[in-house]
């Protein structure tokens, strides 16, 4: 069990199959669902079109030990991307063709910042989007309502994933479900630990229903 939650990190499974636009407001979505607006909107997405530039570093531990760790540098106006991963820095731009090592790169990012921003994910992305009222969550057990996120079975990186999440009357992420598209794979886990940056809500730490899996950040910063 621990291999596979370990190996469901660093696989990138979680990059769900999609095309990430950071537009300037909330006013520029729309055309999407009118509760992925208002989670966005309550997570602090109409701030983050003031941000310059994000510092983070993404963790995993599995049974207290540390099993992956990269930091990253993102300048959303730009698009410009800075990966340090084992004391290696590489810099690259999220725009026209990648090179063979940038798409390596960008499959981590956009797996990371999923997790780093998955509410600003469900109107930045083309997920596909159903509701569901007073849902049981499956690791509290908790009557939450819940919003699923699918992915078409064509282009990005992971084609065909879907996320189950749970979320309370601020709008704010308690729990999800990751789902593969093959059917094959699936992982709970909480949103917990928010923190407020500049007006970005981020939860800090999501863990596996025992606690033995956990996926956290630190050293973040928004400028």
């Amino acid at each position: 069990m621990m291999k596979n939650l370990f190996l469901l990190s660093l696989l990138v499974i979680f990059a769900a199959g999609c095309k990430s636009n950071t537009k300037d407001s909330t006013a520029a979505y729309a055309d999407r669902p009118a509760i992925a607006r208002d989670i966005a909107t309550a997570n602090g997405l109409d701030d983050f079109k003031d941000v310059e530039q994000i510092n983070f570093t993404f963790n995993v531990k599995v049974q207290d030990s540390l099993r992956s760790q990269r930091s990253w540098q993102w300048k959303p106006k730009t698009n410009e991307v800075t990966l340090t991963e084992n004391n290696a820095t590489k810099t690259y731009k999220r725009n026209g063709e990648l090179t063979e090592e940038e798409k390596q790169a960008d499959q981590k990012f956009i797996n990371d910042t999923y997790w780093l921003l998955f509410p600003y994910q469900l109107v930045w992305s083309d997920a596909q989007i159903s509701e569901e009222k007073d849902a049981t969550a499956p690791i509290s057990g908790n009557k939450m309502d819940k919003l699923t996120a699918s992915y078409s079975g064509e282009g990005g990186y992971t084609p065909g994933d879907s996320y189950d999440i749970y979320y309370d009357d601020d709008m704010i992420l308690q729990e999800w479900v990751y789902k593969a598209a093959d059917g094959n794979r699936e992982m709970a886990t909480t949103w917990e630990g928010y923190k407020n940056f500049e007006g970005v809500k981020i939860a800090t730490s999501h863990k596996s229903p025992d606690g033995s899996f956990e996926l956290f950040f630190d050293n973040i910063s928004v400028k």
